[in-house]
Formats: C-alpha cells, structure tokens, sequence
C-alpha cells in the first residue's frame, strides 16, 4: 500500500508571507480605513494618496515586518494545522464537510492565539499615520515593536483583543481554507452547468477556487476584522463590548462592514496568492520527495 503524501508544517506559513509581501500595501489600506473616525468619510485612493504624500510609496509597506511576522505565526499555525488534521481524517475515511470546516475552524483558532501578538504590532504599525503625533507608537520594526509592547504593557499586553482575534481567526479558517476545498472538490466532481467545462486539478482551479473562497471570507469576517482593527488600536483599556456600543452608537450597524470593499480587494489576491503558492510548494515538495 502506498503511503500518503505528507507536508511540512511550515510550508503554509511560506506560502502566506510570499502572498502578504505582495498584497501588504491592501492590507496597510484596510486597517486605516477601520480605524479613522467615520465622520473624516475617507475612500480607498483618499487613504493612499494621503499615505504616499506624507511618506512616498515606502509608507505603503509600513509594517512589512509585522505581516512577515504574523504570517510565519498565525498563518503557519492554522494552515499546518489544519493540514495535519485533513490528513488524519483522510486515514480515518472522513471527506465529508463538516469534519473538514470543524477542523479548518479549530485550526483557526489556534492560529489566531499563536498570531494573536504580530497582529497588535500590524495593526498599530499600519495606522500609526493617521494617529496624532503624541499618541502614535513609532516602532521601526516589529522585534523592537514585541519588545516594546511587553517593556510598556507587560505580558498581558500580548492578549489584548484575543478573543475577538481568535473568533475573526475561527470565521476566516472556516469561510477561506474550508470554502477553499469545498470549492475545489465541486469544481472537479462535475462539468460547469451552462459553459459545460470540466476543471482540472491546475491553476486554473486554484485560482477560481480561490477567488470564490476569498468572497465567501471577506463578508463572514468582516464584523470581526473591524472590531479586532479598532481594540488593537487602542492604547488604553477597553472591551469589544464597549467597541461595538461606542460604534453602533456614533456610526450605526454599517460600522460592521466598514472597509469591506478594501477588505475584498485585499484579501481576494491574497487568497489566491497564498493558495496557489501553497499549491505550487506542495508540487515541488512532492517532485523532491515522493511518496514511495
């Protein structure tokens, strides 16, 4: 019997920080829009041309280091994760969804607490610009940053919004990897009604799958990514609870897909870059090592 094809851990983390390394200037995008007041009523090329003016198109890759960082954490961590669990469900004869999603969701949980601290560095790092200057956090990278937060909030300082991260990180897992292989599994069981076209396990199917999985994401993420955003944001000491009230309270109920069209247009490429250098590593993983 041929034994099955297994993978690194850390080969999904690779793959997420080639993907974030192209899509960072999005993601910069994304959480400056969540996070200023929406009584300034800032677009998408309001944000950027207001970032490349004060600091030139450099500014874009504002806190590289922290999406590097929460990439080779969170990222590695939920895609490793769920692999190793997909794999074992695979030996016990469980293909079916719902063991899949279970699996996608609890590994996303726990790549939002293994993330949980990188993502308080690439929120601050990303909307430092749009902070006054006497509240700004000025960390030049995200090491010093980590040190920086534990010297000036302690230990603690690292949990700050990880239960909102680790519900966000539960609805993403779930809504991009498990949508992921759900799309794909639909695509090559059957023929396209209408175009009447039969995918193959390519490109072609990683990126439509992708594309779709990105959608599906973006929309059951987004309330969860704007009240992450703003606790992150935060310096003083503050609930999600309190977010939400304060929120719905100055903005209404459409604070909760605030920078949803930014959150796509990020998200959706870098879906598709992650999965399709994901898929691309895992080919070459098997040309290097194939299963005997």
């Amino acid at each position: 019997m041929s034994k099955q094809q297994t993978y690194p851990f850390w080969l999904g983390g690779v793959a997420a920080s080639l993907a974030a390394s192209c899509t960072h200037p999005l993601d910069l995008t994304k959480v400056r829009l969540q996070t200023i007041p929406d009584s300034t009523k800032p677009s998408v090329i309001s944000v950027v041309r207001t970032s490349i003016a004060e600091s030139g198109v450099r500014s874009l890759y504002t806190g590289l280091t922290a999406s590097l960082m929460r990439q080779m954490s969170y990222s590695l961590v939920r895609l490793g994760s769920y692999e190793s669990m997909k794999a074992y469900l695979a030996k016990k004869g469980q293909h079916k969804t719902g063991p899949l999603l279970l699996a996608a969701m609890f590994a996303g949980a726990l790549g939002g607490i293994a993330g949980n601290p990188a993502d308080i560095l690439l929120v601050r790092m990303t909307s430092d610009s749009i902070r006054p200057p006497e509240k700004r956090y000025n960390y030049s990278n995200a090491v010093t940053g980590l040190v920086t937060l534990i010297k000036q909030e302690g230990w603690g300082g690292l949990t700050r919004g990880l239960g909102t991260n680790i519900t966000r990180a539960i609805l993403m897992n779930g809504s991009q990897v498990g949508s992921y292989d759900y799309f794909k599994s639909r695509l090559l069981r059957k023929p396209v009604p209408i175009i009447n076209y039969q995918f193959r396990d390519n490109l072609l199917l990683h990126t439509v799958a992708s594309c779709l999985s990105g959608t599906v994401a973006t929309t059951v993420c987004a309330p969860a990514d704007v009240v992450r955003s703003r606790l992150m944001s935060a310096s003083g000491k503050t609930s999600p609870l309190e977010v939400i009230k304060h929120s719905l309270r100055e903005e209404g109920p459409r604070f909760l897909f605030k920078g949803w069209t930014p959150a796509f247009v990020r998200l959706a490429p870098n879906t598709v870059l992650m999965f399709v250098f994901f898929e691309q590593l895992k080919k070459a993983w098997r040309t290097m090592s194939p299963v005997s």
